[in-house]
């Protein structure tokens, strides 16, 4: 089944050879990307740069697109002029996702591409998701949702591609680590990217810091919370040099 999907992939490229993918660096997008340069398709990579993603991203994104010989742009979005995205509603997603979209469809017309792809794939199946709607309205197309590719399938084709993103743990924004209603700010997310990247130097993964009424609190991996317990002086410590007023252990596994 995987290898029929594989060439669904493959013919999707054949027919729509030249395209604009809004590309994160994270896995699926990453595995598109190969898909295309591998199929002969031209694909012209576009990395839609805001706050709201942390630097490691736009590496990520820099060493993949080096590893494949492809050439890299990087639009510049300043996402707190979305007023609707920085008041923080429940549909957040929808309103930065349009302004991503819309960035990067700019961009794209303007260098001659008028097919726009995203990574989303089979397994992102709720069709009422906020971002999804921004990309439907805005004609986005998700190949390996078409092809029906889930997320296990995608990261097992990476891991056989020897993409080192096959084994990336999924990310969200950081605005998501924001409760919602509460009003997006630069400083917000800046101390709560610092504060991760203090974590992931320790040499925890898959985790998330919430903004918590001015606390952080931690949600890890089941088999990472006797680590954090054991090493909770060194966590303190790194976070509160950040500023978190206080820190919490969610001790519902992420």
């Amino acid at each position: 089944m995987e290898e029929e999907k594989l060439e669904m992939l493959a013919g999707f490229f054949k027919e729509n050879p030249r395209a604009a993918l809004g590309f994160s660096g994270g896995v699926d997008s990453a595995w598109l990307l190969y898909a295309g340069v591998k199929a002969g398709a031209e694909i012209q990579p576009y990395y839609i740069r805001t706050a709201f993603q942390p630097e490691f991203e736009l590496r990520d994104a820099r060493r993949l697109c080096r590893e494949l010989g492809v050439e890299l742009a990087v639009v510049e979005l300043d996402i707190f002029q979305v007023e609707e995205a920085v008041k923080n509603p429940a549909d957040r997603c929808y309103y930065c996702k349009r302004a991503l979209f819309g960035a990067l469809k700019e961009r794209a017309v303007k260098d001659g591409f008028d097919l726009l792809l995203d990574g989303t794939n089979a397994s992102d199946d709720a069709d009422d998701r906020p971002g999804m709607r921004a990309a439907r309205e805005l004609s986005v197309r998700s190949p390996l949702r078409e092809c029906g590719m889930t997320k296990a399938e995608v990261r097992e084709a990476s891991r056989k591609a020897g993409l080192f993103t096959w084994d990336k743990p999924a990310y969200a924004c950081l605005a998501t680590r924001i409760l919602t209603g509460e009003e997006i700010t630069s400083g917000k997310l800046k101390q709560i990217e610092l504060g991760e990247d203090a974590l992931f130097r320790m040499g925890f993964s898959d985790f998330r810091i919430r903004l918590f009424h001015g606390a952080a609190r931690l949600q890890l991996p089941a088999g990472q919370m006797e680590t954090a317990l054991a090493r909770r002086k060194e966590i303190s410590a790194s976070l509160e040099a950040e500023g978190f007023e206080g820190i919490l252990l969610d001790l519902k596994e992420r």
